[in-house]
């Protein structure tokens, strides 16, 4: 079996959060999220990572991220091209934002022939969540169904202050496997649970805060590329002419179709960590506060690269 690789999407524009979030320092040392992630799954055992970026910030993701984890790990660069589209496909007129994490993923075809996990850049997931992808990767192979895996965390524990959020709700069954997702792109905090909206926030239904959610942290064997080829055709074919400048192809959604086509089980391995991120600049002087407390508990050295 080859070794895991570790994806990580950071082609997203951050537009809520007012600029290039992934390469923003949380500590006073000037590590990144990124890095911290980096650096947990290297000790969980992860000994590549593949960086999913824009073309335009190669150079910053390198000056800034690259050039230090290399002498650790092996990294490569994959771009996440707005042009990477089917040969019959015309661009729409005024289109800025990519396809989708679902078409990220799929750009790394070329650079993939083994299991691999998908983290996003600007998460920080915990140290649990990097060590049961890696052990679940190096354990598990397809069968008569792909086998794949997802950490799960509570949503309360993934929530923030300042606004809303997008997360996967779950639904497992009683064996720990997903059953469904759903993509709520509208989820806000509340004093006893969270609530999300379907309608750009005229309404809201409730939902309780231990309910298991996606962040995005996934665990594939490379059957999924091939899923995902299919899958950016058809959203190419049927989606974007109905939503030109906004429509995107999510990772998500089509796990979750695997999933309900009897193709695929995913594995939901749980975790407790309190996730945090910069979703809003609001988000940074908590994210800079609870890094440094991990610090002085001893979870990371003062200095991650050194």
């Amino acid at each position: 079996m080859e070794k895991p690789v570790l994806v990580i999407l950071a082609a997203g524009m951050g537009s809520r959060y007012g600029g290039l979030k992934q390469i923003d320092p949380v500590d006073s040392q000037g590590n990144k999220i990124i890095d911290f992630s980096i650096y947990d799954a290297m000790q969980a055992g992860f000994q590549k990572v593949i960086f999913i970026i824009k073309r335009e910030h190669e150079q910053d993701f390198r000056t800034c991220i690259g050039d230090a984890v290399s002498k650790y790990m092996e990294v490569e660069y994959v771009f996440q091209d707005l042009e990477n589209v089917p040969a019959n496909v015309v661009i729409p007129e005024g289109r800025v934002k990519p396809w989708g994490t679902a078409h990220a993923i799929l750009c790394c075809k070329d650079s993939i022939n083994g299991p691999f996990a998908v983290i996003n850049a600007d998460d920080y997931y915990g140290k649990s969540g990097f060590q049961s992808l890696y052990d679940y990767l190096t354990t598990h192979e397809d069968d008569e169904k792909y086998r794949y895996c997802m950490v799960g965390y509570e949503l309360g524990n993934t929530l923030t202050e300042n606004g809303y959020v997008s997360r996967g709700c779950c639904e497992v069954d009683e064996n720990g496997f997903l059953r469904t997702i759903a993509e709520r792109t509208r989820i806000i905090k509340k004093e006893t649970c969270a609530a999300y909206s379907e309608d750009d926030g005229e309404s809201y239904v409730d939902i309780p805060f231990d309910m298991p959610v996606s962040m995005n942290m996934w665990g594939f064997s490379s059957s999924i590329l091939e899923e995902l080829q299919q899958a950016v055709e058809r959203f190419f074919a049927n989606e974007v002419s109905e939503n030109p400048l906004k429509a995107e192809c999510y990772l998500p959604i089509e796990v979750g179709r695997l999933i309900g086509e009897g193709k695929a089980t995913v594995e939901v391995l749980r975790s407790g960590d309190q996730w945090f991120g910069v979703t809003y600049k609001e988000d940074k002087p908590f994210v800079m506060e609870s890094i440094q407390k991990l610090k002085d508990a001893g979870a990371y050295p003062e200095r991650l690269w050194e």
